[in-house]
C-alpha cells in the first residue's frame, strides 16, 4: 500500500519541483542545508566554476564518518512533448513517483536525509560522525564536483570511514542489489591518416578505413583478462567510426575511431594503453590517439559496511541482497581512492534517464528504511 504522505515522498517532489539539470542545483542544497541546520549540521558550500557542492556534517572531527553522498543535478528531459506530464511537476500514479530525479537520484536523496532526521531523534549522540557530499556535477563532466570536495577533504586530512553513494543500484527490487564498487572507464579517440584520393585510382591513394580494420578487429578479438570474483572480465567496445566526405567516389584521408574499455581491478589504465598502442604500431599505422580515463576500477570488499548493508537490508526488505560491480561509472570512484569503505544503494534503475522517470512510492520508502537501519547497526 502506497504512503504520498510519507516525508520522504513530500521531500522527493521539492527537489524534482527544482529544474537541476546539470550543472544548475535550482537550490536544492541550500534547501537541504536550511532543513538539516537545526539538527546540528554545519553547511560548508563549495563553488568550484559553475558548479555547486555542498559538505554537511555533524560531529565535528569525532570517528568513524559516515557519509551520505550523491547529487542534486538530474539529465536534461528530452523532448518535453513525449512526456505524459510536466518533467519537473512531479505526479503519483498507481503507486509510481513520475518526474525527473526520481529515480536517479532525488529519491535517494530525500530517503537518506529523512533516514539521518529519524535516527538523530532516537540517537542524538551517535558513535560516530555523519556528512553528505551533494553535488550538481555527477551527471556532467564530473570534474568540478565531488572530486574537488574530495580533494578539498584530503588537503585538510578529513577522512571518510564510510561511504553510501545513492545511485539507483536496485534491479526489480530496493535492495535487491548494491554495488560494493565499479569498473574503471578508459576512453580513446583514435585518428588514423592515410591519403585521400579517387577511387578509380587506389594505387594514388592509402584509405585509413582499409588500414585501421585489421587492427580494430584484432583488438574486438582479444581476450584481455578473465576478472574476478568481483569484477567480470574487461570488455572493449566500438562507439563510433568517422570518416569520408560523404561522396562515393572519395577515398578519405582520415578516420576516427572512438572506442572504450570497461575494466576491471585486473587492469591499469596505463596498462591497456600501452597494448593499444603497441598493437597499432604493429600494424604500421600512422595514428594519433587520446586518452580518456573517466575513472579507476574500485572495490569495497567484505567488511564492516559491506556487512552492515547485508543485514540492514534482509531485516528490512527480507531479501538477501546481490553484491554487484556492473553498470556505469559513479561519483565513488573519487571517494575510494582516499581509503574509505564504499557502496551503491538505491532504488530500481529502469527507468532512470528516460521519458517519464518513475520510481515506486513503496520503494523510496523502503530505501529510507533501509538507510536507517544502516545507521543503527554502524553509529547506534
Amino acid at each position: 500500500m502506497t504512503d504520498s504522505a510519507h516525508p520522504t515522498i513530500t521531500l522527493t517532489c521539492d527537489l524534482i519541483r527544482r529544474p537541476s539539470v546539470t550543472p544548475d542545483d535550482s537550490h536544492c542544497q541550500r534547501m537541504l542545508a536550511e532543513r538539516l541546520a537545526p539538527l546540528g549540521f554545519a553547511a560548508e558550500h563549495l563553488r568550484f566554476h559553475d558548479v555547486d557542492n555542498l559538505w554537511l556534517k555533524r560531529g565535528g572531527n569525532a570517528r568513524p564518518l559516515f557519509v551520505f553522498a550523491g547529487h542534486t543535478d538530474v539529465v536534461p528531459t528530452g523532448p518535453r512533448d513525449k512526456w505524459s506530464l510536466d518533467p519537473f511537476a512531479p505526479e503519483i500514479r498507481d503507486g509510481q513517483l513520475y518526474g525527473r530525479g526520481a529515480a536517479d537520484m532525488k529519491g535517494s536523496i530525500a530517503a537518506f536525509t529523512v533516514a539521518v532526521e529519524r535516527f538523530l531523534a532516537k540517537h542524538p549522540e551517535p558513535k560516530g560522525a555523519i556528512a553528505f557530499l551533494l553535488t550538481s556535477d555527477e551527471e556532467g563532466p564530473s570534474i568540478n564536483g565531488t572530486v574537488k570536495v574530495v580533494e578539498t577533504l584530503e588537503a585538510r586530512r578529513e577522512k571518510i570511514d564510510w561511504c553510501v553513494v545513492g545511485e539507483p543500484s536496485s534491479t526489480n527490487t530496493t535492495g535487491d542489489v548494491i554495488k560494493n564498487g565499479r569498473r574503471g572507464s578508459l576512453g580513446a579517440t583514435l585518428t588514423v591518416k592515410g591519403v585521400q584520393g579517387h577511387v578509380a585510382y587506389p594505387q594514388l591513394a592509402k584509405n585509413p578505413i582499409h588500414l585501421v580494420a585489421p587492427a580494430l578487429a584484432e583488438l574486438a578479438a582479444m581476450h584481455w583478462d578473465n576478472g574476478n570474483e568481483f569484477f567480470p572480465p574487461t570488455s572493449f567496445q566500438i562507439s563510433n567510426i568517422r570518416s569520408g566526405t560523404g561522396a562515393t567516389n572519395v577515398i578519405p584521408g582520415e578516420c576516427e575511431v572512438l572506442f572504450n574499455f570497461r575494466f576491471s581491478t585486473e587492469q591499469t589504465a596505463d596498462g591497456l594503453k600501452q597494448q593499444v598502442e603497441t598493437l597499432l604500431q604493429k600494424h604500421g599505422l600512422d595514428f594519433h590517439i587520446e586518452w580518456t580515463l573517466s575513472g579507476n576500477p574500485f572495490l569495497t570488499a567484505r567488511g564492516d559496511l559491506v556487512a552492515a548493508a547485508q543485514r540492514a537490508i534482509r531485516a528490512v526488505a527480507g531479501i538477501d541482497t546481490e553484491l554487484s560491480t556492473s553498470g556505469g561509472t559513479s561519483d565513488g570512484r573519487f571517494i575510494a581512492p582516499t581509503g574509505a569503505q564504499v557502496v551503491e544503494i538505491g532504488p530500481p534503475n529502469a527507468t532512470i534517464h528516460k521519458i517519464d522517470e518513475h520510481i515506486g512510492v513503496d520503494d523510496l520508502v523502503v530505501l529510507t528504511d533501509i538507510y536507517e537501519r544502516l545507521l543503527e547497526e554502524l553509529l547506534a
